[in-house]
């Protein structure tokens, strides 16, 4: 079974974001036996909350299940138990690498690391622009998922 988790600062908006949607693209792909898909937070202000409105509604709005979302923290084990750790931006990787301890690991990166934009997702809750961040996310999912039924052979 190959593991992915998502991470973000709060666990509200992007990374529980492109858990639902990447978890929608698994099943729609019938990989749910396969592929299984979390995310966590850098910091521990949101452990425990459903995730923001915003991504709420922009799921809603594509028709992506939300169902189960709960914010959670980052743990160093987490590094253990999971294949791909994927922040959201520069500032998710930096708390990555201190919160579990492995700088620069290959299993570590960005989302839009693999696509051309090679930029960071910028946070709805500061820019107010969900739709955006989900136009951002769908692409680096999409590309994500291309990457690991490539060398996963699936």
């Amino acid at each position: 079974m190959t593991k992915v988790l998502f991470v973000c600062l709060g666990n509200i908006c992007r990374s529980p974001m492109a858990e639902a949607l990447f978890r929608y693209l698994v099943k729609k792909e019938n990989l749910t036996n396969k592929i299984a898909v979390d995310s966590a937070a850098t910091s521990s202000w949101q452990i425990g909350f459903p995730p923001h409105k915003g991504t709420l509604d922009i799921l809603k709005k594509y028709h992506i299940p939300s169902g189960g979302l709960v914010g959670r923290h980052l743990k160093k084990e987490d590094f253990w138990k999971f294949d791909y750790i994927i922040g959201m931006d520069e500032s998710n990787l930096k708390n990555i690498y201190r919160i579990t301890g492995k700088p620069f690991h290959p299993k570590i990166m960005r989302l839009l690391d693999l696509t051309a934009y090679r930029k960071d997702i910028p946070d709805p809750f500061f820019t107010g622009d969900f739709d955006r961040t989900y136009r951002l996310v769908s692409i680096g999912c999409r590309a994500l998922l291309n990457k690991i039924r490539s060398e996963q052979n699936l």
